[in-house]
């Protein structure tokens, strides 16, 4: 087994928060969630990242989805708690309020924004690395932050001993390879659309949005890479294009993940904070159609 399983786990759910109509947090929307993913063989589950709506998302609210994360998996899976903002001081004073709350690991994304240079984002991530003992999954996602952090920033900060994986959502497979090659960082697909290939080149896992509904699809992918059945693999891939380009490709991934966990009846309301907004009709159909298409079980 990878190390780095041990410390995130490979069949990681970029987690949707659950939410009511008026906006509050759902209790039983997130116990029903954290029980559906566990149920579908996610063995780690992301919590106030992306997909969990993180910037609309206060302290008080970031720890508790964390501690109720945490309590609901009792130890069944690991909890990689968002702490990324733009701000160094409110990354650490979260990551340190993360680490009491019960996290088993951190998630740093990029710093957005403020565009810092290069030099920047290594102190920044530093910082925030040296604020607690928990090891830090970095998150590379330029198409959100307005900045990529570059190959040499990936090799210095594989440097500290307790940055020890990379959520990749930048897309540069070449660099991937590299970074694999040249570190032990462990490497986590962040894009739905390239598991399989971030996968069959060496990555540990995935940090996957469609994941909150086909989870166990994800599994079956990754037991057949790391049993050499490639036809396999590409079987499961093919199998959840419907899937994903309705959630991936049609909205945004935390509106359409939500929908479709709604239309699974696993959380009672696909109620999302503004500036998100519910999805459209057609694009409920569309989710609907893939649903059935693939075959995901209500």
């Amino acid at each position: 087994m990878n190390p780095a399983e041990l410390l995130f786990g490979s069949n990681l759910v970029a987690t949707a928060t659950p939410m009511n109509p008026d906006g509050a947090l759902s209790e039983p929307g997130l116990a029903d969630l954290v029980d559906h993913l566990l149920a579908t063989g996610c063995d780690g589950i992301v919590v106030n990242g992306t997909t969990g709506e993180a910037p609309t998302l206060s302290d008080a609210e970031a720890t508790w989805i964390i501690r109720t994360a945490v309590a609901r998996a009792d130890g069944r899976a690991r909890v990689i708690a968002g702490v990324g903002t733009y701000d160094t001081a409110a990354s650490v004073r979260r990551a340190r309020e993360a680490e009491a709350a019960g996290a088993d690991a951190l998630l740093l994304v990029c710093p957005y924004y403020s565009k810092p240079t290069q030099s920047g984002v290594i102190a920044h991530c530093v910082a925030v690395a040296d604020a607690t003992e928990l090891p830090v999954m970095l998150y590379d996602i330029p198409g959100r932050t307005g900045i990529a952090m570059e190959l040499l920033t990936l090799l210095e900060l594989a440097e500290h001993p307790r940055i020890r994986a990379v959520k990749d959502a930048k897309g540069d497979l070449f660099e991937a390879m590299t970074v694999m090659a040249r570190t032990s960082l462990a490497y986590y697909c962040g894009i739905d659309e390239l598991n399989l290939p971030y996968l069959a080149s060496g990555a540990t896992g995935v940090v996957s949005v469609v994941g909150n509904v086909a989870a166990d699809r994800n599994a079956e992918l990754i037991r057949a890479v790391r049993t050499g059945d490639l036809d396999a693999a590409r079987s499961v891939q093919r199998g959840l294009l419907p899937l994903v380009e309705a959630i991936m490709r049609t909205s945004q991934g935390a509106i359409m993940a939500k929908a479709a966990l709604a239309e699974l009846g696993i959380i009672p309301h696909p109620s999302v904070r503004l500036p998100l907004q519910e999805p459209e009709p057609a694009h409920l159909r569309r989710l609907a159609e893939a649903l059935t298409t693939v075959a995901v079980p209500a």
